[in-house]
């Protein structure tokens, strides 16, 4: 697989539109984009409650039915970003889905800006986006067939060097029943049958050749 490219848009007037420096095409209606974390603290305490890195990733799927981003959070330049976003979703109708309560992010100002749906449940998905409910892990990972990338929340993150890694224990206190790294392994389970390629995790660098490999690591 080419490594991935910065790439312009199309426009609607046919001229050509550059994609803001922080967006990176991974393959053909596939993108993701970073930004910084508001609430990132340099001084966090490591593997505790507050430790990931200061940018964060967010995802786009130009799909069959719709446009759809998965935990958008917008960048500081928020003029360019949205000049792109609307060329991607323009005359499409718009889905915000969200992995995990904490990645509501700018979710309304997707919605707000297109009108977009954020129902999660399965019969509601667009066209080409598949879901896995983690129950008990507080989490739903989102699965794109069409690109075979796994799209994550705060249970799989990226290791230093390369690689996936489990959150930390101490992002598990939260939730009802406390989960320990053997029991969200139980979870994640059903994720090793799908022919992944890629896995486009929010926090660290994603995976994006020989996911499967990386998931079975994991």
């Amino acid at each position: 697989m080419d490594p991935p490219q910065l790439h312009g848009r199309q426009g609607l007037d046919g001229l050509a539109r550059p994609s803001p420096a922080n967006v990176i095409e991974l393959a053909p209606g596939l993108w993701r984009w970073t930004a910084p974390h508001p609430d990132w603290r340099p001084s966090a305490e490591p593997a505790g409650p507050d430790d990931w890195e200061q940018e964060v990733g967010s995802v786009l799927y130009e799909g069959p039915g719709a446009a759809v981003f998965f935990d958008p959070l917008l960048p500081p330049e928020t003029d360019g970003f949205w000049k792109w976003a609307d060329e991607h979703a323009a005359e499409r109708a718009v889905a915000v889905l969200t992995t995990v309560g904490f990645h509501r992010r700018s979710r309304d100002a997707f919605v707000q800006r297109y009108d977009a749906s954020t129902s999660r449940a399965k019969t509601k998905l667009p066209r080409g986006v598949e879901s896995f409910v983690l129950r008990g892990a507080g989490e739903t990972v989102f699965w794109l067939p069409e690109h075979r990338a796994l799209v994550p929340g705060d249970r799989i993150l990226g290791a230093p060097g390369g690689g996936l890694r489990l959150c930390p224990e101490s992002w598990l206190r939260y939730l009802p029943k406390r989960l320990t790294h053997a029991e969200l392994r139980t979870l994640l389970q059903p994720l090793l049958e799908l022919p992944v390629e890629r896995v486009l995790v929010s926090h660290g660098e994603p995976v994006l050749r020989d996911g499967a490999a990386a998931l079975a690591r994991l």
